[in-house]
């Protein structure tokens, strides 16, 4: 038996409960988690902004040391530190075949399947996002793992199964960010600390933070904010006079509210590029008229997963924590255990701190 936080039904409260876990069948991995992020999108879950099958263990950012392989795999062993990959490309639908593997159509079928019973009750459970990291222990398909990045510690490395590979790519694969560049960033938690550091990395000349709460001035300058703008009906004002009434050259939305996402479109440049990483509800209506889609010839871009290949993006991710580029420590603002998770929700919705982290 394994301790997880048991998602019952949408709406439903999180329970810590006893799980049974099978070994490892042909082309699975048995995990230990030696941490997990609390993600918004594991909130999205439980509210129904996202649907998956339900009852599930939630968590889809975390790593961890494999404990035993089933037949076929290869690529990892006991022993080995892993990184989860909760969105598994297929390499065969026809988004795969253009390269573009963070929009694979099958990528999130394992959601579907029964991978563990509840030990107090025996009802099936079902693997939240692909990989069920809110539990001591996973069984997961062999493509949800990635080698841990040597030099890299588990607890740190959790991080990139999720956050920093959308941060990342929102920066340097969907926005593109040149040397010189401005940037604002939207909503600072733990994807957008993670933009901004990517922004840094970039090169981006000025790196604009804005959120909600005053107090997260400090963490966003720790990781990279040149200024830091308290969001109100005159943000886009204040962005453009603090870019010579230009506006940015790259709005980067993390908060997926239509108001965010319309006034990161406010903020940009004419010519510039508004990417939105946040993921809203379907009642989240943004709206445009056509003489200023025309007038402005601003970019606007929805961007999966950072738009990341997690296979070639992760030795790159750490060949910046080896050279102190990225520092993973300054998304954390919280550890916590299984039983956490829930004031962890409370304080993303009041919109406190950055990330937290289950640390098994």
């Amino acid at each position: 038996m394994v301790r997880a936080a048991v998602l019952p039904a949408v709406g439903s409260p999180l329970e810590i409960a006893d799980i049974d876990l099978p070994e490892p069948g042909p082309g699975q991995v048995r995990v230990k988690l030696a941490a997990a992020g609390v993600c918004h999108s594991d909130l999205s879950l439980t509210n129904g902004t996202m649907r998956v099958p339900v009852p599930a263990v939630l968590g889809h950012e975390g790593a961890g040391t494999v404990v035993s392989v089933g037949e076929g795999v290869t690529h990892v062993a006991p022993g080995d530190g892993v990184v989860l990959n909760w969105a598994p490309a297929c390499g065969k639908c026809h988004a795969c075949s253009l390269g573009e593997v963070w929009l694979c159509a099958d990528a999130l079928t394992g959601a579907g399947s029964v991978y563990a019973r509840r030990s107090d009750d025996g009802s099936d459970l079902h693997p939240g996002l692909n990989v069920a990291a809110f539990a001591e222990e996973t069984v997961v398909a062999a493509n949800c793992v990635l080698r841990a990045p040597e030099g890299v510690p588990l607890t740190d490395a959790a991080l990139l199964g999720c956050a920093v590979l959308t941060g990342y790519g929102a920066v340097h694969h969907s926005a593109r960010v040149r040397e010189g560049e401005t940037v604002a960033v939207f909503g600072v938690g733990g994807v957008g600390l993670a933009t901004l550091q990517a922004a840094r990395i970039a090169g981006a000349s000025k790196i604009i933070a804005v959120d909600v709460s005053p107090e997260k001035e400090e963490l966003a300058r720790r990781a990279g904010a040149t200024d830091y703008v308290v969001a109100s009906e005159t943000t886009a004002r204040e962005i453009r006079g603090l870019t010579g009434k230009q506006g940015v050259d790259v709005a980067v939305e993390c908060v997926g509210r239509a108001v965010t996402i319309r006034t990161a479109w406010e903020s940009t440049r004419r010519g510039g590029r508004t990417t939105v990483v946040g993921i809203g509800g379907k009642d989240q209506q943004v709206t445009f008229n056509a003489l200023e889609l025309f007038h402005f010839g601003r970019t606007l871009s929805g961007c999966v997963y950072g738009n990341s290949d997690p296979a070639k993006d992760l030795p790159v991710l750490a060949e910046h924590i080896r050279a102190g580029r990225l520092d993973l420590s300054a998304l954390v603002t919280e550890h916590i255990a299984l039983d956490g998770i829930p004031a962890a929700f409370d304080n993303m919705v009041a919109g406190k701190g950055g990330r937290a982290l289950v640390v098994f």
